[in-house]
């Protein structure tokens, strides 16, 4: 158990070094203003013509400019080089939902391991926002506002399995693992409610979804 850097009553926005153009930085600014850098994610935000409100990571990406510029109370240094910067922040911020921007794009092998951090962190209620898709790791129950046609796609982070309604390829009675079944490019029919016996299940929506997910993973919040 780690402690606690940042304790939030509202959604907080989390910044990574990667890629966070087409409009997802404004767009999660707009839902969740507090803003936590992931180490080399203060560079962007410096840039972007935002101070962030805490900076948490080994800082081994920062600029001496960016360090400077930011308040040094701001500034959270965890020196462990065992835990990538996402996992360092994740593990550290309490909050209703975590808005992860700059950790869709990229590398594959910081992608692969921000996804593997969600499984890790089941409690934490995650959503990564890319320039096409959103992915968050499903709680057991979720329920999705979603029109007819929508992508829904499923990717197992272990062996799981579940139950749904509104897909057009029902999942009852299936047995998921990332070395054997998963479920891309499924698609609603309407709304969407889904059950599974374990929180081990990524869904990945297209990016116009940000919405009905917002709203799946913290009810009473919208974008």
């Amino acid at each position: 158990m780690y402690d606690q850097v940042v304790r939030a009553d509202s959604p907080v926005t989390l910044l990574g070094a990667g890629d966070s153009t087409g409009g997802c930085l404004a767009e999660a600014l707009a839902y969740a203003p507090f803003l936590v850098a992931a180490d080399g994610g203060a560079n962007v935000a410096l840039a972007a013509g935002h101070v962030p409100d805490v900076v948490i990571g080994d800082f081994d990406s920062i600029s001496a400019e960016t360090r400077s510029a930011v308040p040094g109370d701001r500034l959270w240094h965890i020196a462990e080089q065992d835990s990538t910067d996402f996992e360092k922040c994740l593990s550290r911020i309490a909050a209703p939902l975590i808005l992860g921007v700059g950790f869709a794009g990229g590398r594959l092998d910081h992608v692969a391991a921000v996804w593997t951090v969600l499984a890790r962190y089941p409690d934490r209620r995650c959503l990564i926002l890319g320039r096409e898709d959103v992915v968050f790791l499903s709680p057991r129950q979720l329920r999705l506002d979603l029109a007819e046609g929508a992508r829904v796609s499923l990717f197992p982070m272990g062996a799981v399995s579940g139950r749904s309604e509104g897909l057009f390829w029902p999942i009852d009675g299936i047995g998921f693992a990332p070395d054997g079944r998963i479920g891309t490019s499924n698609r609603a029919t309407g709304p969407v409610d889904l059950e599974f016996d374990a929180a081990r299940m990524l869904v990945m929506l297209p990016r116009d979804c940000l919405a009905a997910a917002i709203a799946a993973l913290a009810p009473g919040d919208r974008a």
